[in-house]
Formats: C-alpha cells, sequence, structure tokens
C-alpha cells in the first residue's frame, strides 16, 4: 500500500481507503456484525488507514462497528476516521445546520466511535444555498479550534458545489464523484482544488461496483439494495447510484473497457488505478462488504500507472458516449 499526505496537514493516508456504507447494512443489502468487522480488519491488515463513514449509515450502526472493531484490540493509530453530518433526520432539515445540532451530531459521533477525536468532519451532501452561507463550517472551525476535530471538509453532489466550498476559510478536503464514467472534475476542478491546498477524497471510484466488470444484467440485488430501490433516483440523487449512468448503458461501455485492461489484472483494480493515476486524488474510498472484495481493491496501489493512450482512449469514451447519459446532479 502506497500512501499519500493529507493536504494541509503532515499526515500520511493509505491511497485506497474503505468506505464505510455498505457495512451500515441499509442501503447495500444485509450485511452482519461478523462479515462488516472482517471487512475492517481485512483493511486495516492490507495497509488501509483511511475509514470513511457517517452518521447516518446503518443510522449510527457504521461508526459503533468501527468503534467495535478498535474494542477488540484495533490500534486508533494510524487510522485517519473520517465521518459526515447533515443528513439526520432528528431534528432534520433545516435545523441540523444549526450550531447547537452540528455540537450535538459531532458529539455523537464522537460517542459511536469511541474515541476522542475525528481526524475528519465533512459536510453531508448539503444544499447549495446553506454551503453558501459559511454557517456550518464556522460551527466546525470551532469545534476544530476546541479540538473536538481535527479539520473538516464537504461531501458534495455537484462541481458548481465543490468549487464554492473551496471559498471557505480552512476548508481541509472535498469528497467528489469521480470515475472512469464521471470525469468532469479533471478540467473544472482538480486545479482549483490543488491550489487551495484542499485534499480530494473519491467516492464511488467503481460506480456502484459497475466499473468492478462482474456485473451482467441478470446480476441479483437485495430489495434493500440502492441499486433496486434508487435506480433512477427514487429516493436520493441518481448520481449515487451507478454514477448516475442507466445500469444496461453502463454494462455495454463496460464491456467495451474489457480490452483495455491488461492481462491478469482485475478490472474492479484497474479502474480504482486510474483514479489514482491523478495527482490531485488523495485517496480514493471504495466501499466493501467481504474481504475478497477489500483486498481487491488494495491491491489497485500495487498496479504501475495506466499508460497515457489508453486514458486518452477512456477520455474519448466518456466524452462520446458516457458524458450524454449521466442523469442527476454533476
Amino acid at each position: 500500500m502506497k500512501y499519500r499526505k493529507f493536504a494541509g496537514t503532515a499526515v500520511q493516508v493509505s491511497e485506497v481507503g474503505l468506505g464505510c456504507w455498505q457495512i451500515g447494512g441499509t442501503e447495500w443489502g444485509d450485511v452482519t456484525d461478523a462479515q462488516a468487522l472482517d471487512t475492517l480488519q481485512t483493511a486495516i491488515d492490507s495497509g488501509i488507514t483511511f475509514l470513511d463513514t457517517a452518521d447516518i449509515y446503518g443510522q449510527g450502526r457504521s461508526e459503533r462497528l468501527i468503534a467495535q472493531y478498535l474494542r477488540g484490540g484495533g490500534k486508533r493509530d494510524p487510522l485517519f476516521i473520517a465521518t459526515k453530518l447533515g443528513r439526520r433526520s432528528d431534528p432534520g432539515w433545516p435545523e441540523n445546520f444549526s450550531a447547537k445540532w452540528v455540537r450535538q451530531h459531532t458529539e455523537d459521533s464522537l460517542e459511536r466511535l469511541g474515541t476522542d477525536r475525528l481526524d475528519l468532519t465533512q459536510t453531508h451532501c448539503l444544499p447549495l444555498d446553506q454551503l453558501r452561507s459559511h454557517d456550518t463550517f464556522g460551527t466546525l472551525a470551532t469545534l476544530q479550534q476546541e479540538g473536538k476535530i481535527r479539520g473538516f471538509g464537504a461531501s458534495v453532489e455537484t462541481i458548481d458545489e465543490a468549487l464554492q466550498c473551496l471559498q471557505v476559510p480552512g476548508l481541509s478536503s472535498l469528497q467528489i464523484i469521480f470515475n472512469i464514467f464521471r470525469q468532469r472534475p479533471i478540467d473544472e476542478l482538480f486545479a482549483q482544488a490543488a491550489a487551495k491546498n484542499v485534499a480530494i477524497i473519491v467516492r464511488l471510484p467503481l460506480a456502484s461496483g459497475l466499473l468492478s466488470g462482474k456485473m451482467s444484467a441478470t446480476t441479483p440485488f437485495a430489495a434493500t439494495d440502492h441499486r433496486v430501490f434508487n435506480r433512477n433516483g427514487e429516493k436520493f440523487n441518481v448520481g449515487e447510484t451507478f454514477a448516475g449512468v442507466p445500469f444496461e448503458s453502463g454494462l455495454a461501455v463496460v464491456e467495451q473497457m474489457r480490452k483495455w485492461v491488461p492481462n491478469g489484472q482485475s478490472m474492479a483494480a484497474w479502474a480504482l488505478r486510474w483514479c489514482l493515476d491523478f495527482p490531485q486524488v488523495t485517496v480514493v474510498i471504495p466501499g466493501a462488504k467481504h474481504a475478497a472484495q477489500v483486498q481487491t481493491n488494495a491491491s489497485a496501489s500495487e498496479l504501475p500507472p495506466i499508460a497515457p493512450e489508453v486514458h486518452h482512449q477512456l477520455r474519448e469514451l466518456y466524452r462520446i458516449q458516457v458524458a450524454p447519459m449521466v442523469r442527476g446532479r454533476v
């Protein structure tokens, strides 16, 4: 596993992290405690130090499972634990954005995680008007001064939201959707983030598994999996499911891409390698429900860079075929 400097700090984090949405067990099908703890242990054993969770993943279950792992003998250091706030139903919007509830939700995450510090707290896809006000970030800056959190960032849906957040004083990071199917940040965001010394955290690097190359039109998903109930944006932004690409159309593009995957490499690791080839990316956070998935994801760090001519071909494939069919707020 290779490590990259988390912008604005002296901390090095694994360039492949673990997204902990899956282990919440509410929007990716069922995940047992034993399965989740095995996934966490495999991630740590693979050299992963960056864990990304949120207070609403499993209504706090994801955070509690990380705490359970730590109580079972897992070492707090050198883990970098990032969480998110702002989308809880108690009390809900707009009260969630007030100083009182930002503070309360931070304290709740600290308690669930069983730690005395949060390495990073991120706003969780807040409305653009709220991001423009900077009020929530002001409260997070106060919590940082008090030592409750080491840094604060923003998880966003769109390029416009990301650019707005770059105006926030003291912002540590941006979490964005970025993958072979979602390439706009290359031209519209990366240079600006680097100029501001803001870390880039990449979520959905495998487009909800579509870029793993393991899916087909008959792949079964549990009824509680967002890849069923949000396939067309029925519950939340469709961009969070298959990166906004229609499932069947995405499968066809994946088949075209297979010719560029070197023999002996998994498409999943190769697709993560594509993300890591951009130096502005600090960490990719693919999720996993099984130890084998974690091992495959972690192996991306060991792969050589993708050839420039293949990068060019993938850019053209995106421009001509993929970009016109991406749905949702981008």
